[in-house]
């Protein structure tokens, strides 16, 4: 298999499969200008993925990160853009983790003997995107939409709707292939974000790893993670243990452990 390759889900919007960590990365293009949706996770990978674009269009280019995680926001700097846009909490985020992922990742890739990753992330810049525009984009005869649905796999997740074709880019709001990670995430309310994305109505739903979806695939990812949301507050109303909710989940026991550790949004932070 391509280490990397595109899929086509609309007229003029692609997704780009990465073999590595299964990850998806987007392109919505207009009459005037087109949209890179996330980056990748180093500079190396990012100037791939400007150059496969560049292969589809001549296009002028704005940047959207779904959220501030390496593998969606490191390789930003390939694309020397001024139009970065984010969540302003995703501006925050990198700023206070970015170094503290970047020495994660180059850790993990070390002791998985992949060196040459590992000094790709070590050697990249990080860029700091601004506030996402309010309201519709116009990319010349498309619009699409910057959405926050709401903390979800993180405080500051923006999905991008592109309505005239009914395809929606989720981030790791959806995950296929894999389970949804929740280190960073909100499970009482990521069920109630997934609500708001489905009564957009898309058809296809890019997630942020694996091959797009259906609006089916991301209601019954829904459940799941409202199944995990409720033993999360079983758990910490100490009704059940550690033990009990795993057995219990959807979902294998790390992603468990990792959704029980994190604190309630209601009536907490």
């Amino acid at each position: 298999m391509a280490e990397a390759w595109w899929v086509e889900v609309g007229e003029g919007i692609w997704v780009r499969r990465h073999a590595e960590l299964d990850l998806s990365l987007g392109l919505v293009v207009g009459e005037r200008c087109c949209l890179v949706v996330d980056t990748g996770g180093d500079e190396v990978q990012g100037a791939a993925f400007a150059g496969a674009i560049r292969e589809l269009t001549e296009l002028p280019w704005a940047v959207v990160l779904t959220h501030a995680h390496f593998d969606h926001a490191f390789g930003t700097a390939a694309f020397q853009s001024d139009e970065v846009w984010a969540h302003p909490a995703c501006r925050r985020e990198l700023e206070e983790t970015g170094e503290r992922q970047r020495q994660e990742w180059v850790t993990r890739y070390r002791k998985e003997n992949k060196p040459e990753i590992a000094d790709q992330i070590g050697r990249t810049r990080i860029v700091l995107p601004r506030s996402a525009p309010e309201g519709d984009v116009d990319l010349g005869g498309r619009i699409v939409r910057l959405i926050h649905p709401g903390p979800a796999h993180t405080e500051h997740d923006l999905v991008i709707h592109v309505p005239d074709a009914h395809v929606l880019f989720a981030g790791d709001l959806l995950e296929q292939g894999a389970p949804p990670a929740f280190g960073d995430a909100f499970p009482d309310v990521w069920p109630e974000a997934l609500d708001r994305v489905l009564a957009l109505k898309p058809t296809t739903l890019v997630p942020g790893h694996g091959d797009p979806v259906t609006a089916d695939f991301a209601r019954t990812q829904r459940e799941e993670i409202a199944q995990v949301a409720e033993l999360c507050r079983l758990f910490q109303e100490g009704r059940i243990t550690t033990e009990q909710a795993i057995e219990r989940s959807p979902y294998p026991a790390e992603f468990t452990s990792e959704a029980l550790s994190r604190p309630r949004t209601r009536g907490g932070r």
